[in-house]
């Protein structure tokens, strides 16, 4: 609306005051009509009729309009008591304190702040290339393991038929961990763990897991490439080695395996 456009000559002076001062902090923050509804939530047509005198702003939009602005509200507020009062003893009513549904705008639509979607859609990305790169460490060793069984595979037929013994060629393929195997106090050790009561079963990874495949090659059941990883090869090995040394036969590595293995071949 007009900066100039004069209030109506009955507004009483205590109305008139709080109407001049919403003007003026509307007129500093140089926003528009339509701009301040869109941040205030009242319609641009309830802030014409509030700022042109013909209505009664209520005291949300007296606190909505000084927080937009940059207002002190508290000051505004006593003189919207005051307002309120006289206002009602020359028009025989109190302020509402909504606009009229009749000239109810929707707000403006609100852009969302484009952070939280960049955000969402790198964590989606980051964790698909976490999975992906897993996969494929999974699927490599997988691999790996499998050539080395047919190499061993190759050799055994080999030596079948030609009567005599040939190289390992699962040697030449390599080992994802070094095994590095000392006897202490009557046990043996690959240097990964020196744990007696862990259970290692399918599908478990880690240092517990090497050093089970580390003591499984010394005692002459491979499982292998030594990659860390309780495959369908370990476990294989895990229930040649129990079934040779007369334990039960689950293909889990627990507390009797675990002695079996640290103290096999000892005299």
């Amino acid at each position: 609306m007009s900066r100039g456009k004069e209030l109506p000559a009955e507004l009483h002076p205590q109305v008139r005051d709080l109407i001049v001062r919403l003007r003026r902090l509307k007129d500093r923050s140089e926003y528009s009509t339509r701009q301040v509804a869109a941040r205030t939530g009242y319609s641009a047509r309830s802030w014409e009729r509030y700022l042109g005198g013909r209505s009664l702003p209520p005291r949300e939009a007296v606190e909505a309009l000084a927080r937009v602005c940059g207002g002190d509200p508290s000051s505004l507020l006593v003189l919207h008591e005051m307002a309120s009062d006289r206002w009602g003893e020359t028009h025989g009513g109190s302020p509402s304190t909504s606009p009229p549904a009749t000239d109810q705008e929707p707000p403006a639509p609100v852009t969302p702040w484009p952070y939280g979607r960049a955000m969402h859609v790198a964590l989606t990305a980051g964790v698909t290339a976490l999975v992906l790169s897993v996969s494929a460490v999974l699927v490599l060793a997988a691999e790996l393991a499998e050539a080395r069984e047919a190499a061993r595979a190759a050799r055994a037929d080999t030596v079948a038929a030609a009567g005599a013994t040939a190289p390992d060629p699962a040697a030449v393929l390599p080992s994802l961990h070094t095994c590095r195997l000392a006897r202490t106090d009557g046990r043996w050790y690959a240097g990964h763990s020196r744990t007696l009561r862990a259970v290692a079963t399918y599908g478990h990874t880690g240092p517990v897991v090497i050093e089970a495949q580390c003591l499984l090659r010394r005692a002459g059941a491979s499982p292998g490439d030594v990659d860390g990883i309780f495959g369908p090869l370990t476990r294989r090995a895990v229930r040649r080695f129990q079934d040779r040394e007369g334990l039960a036969v689950d293909g889990a590595v627990g507390p009797d395996t675990w002695r079996a293995l640290r103290t096999w071949g000892a005299t």
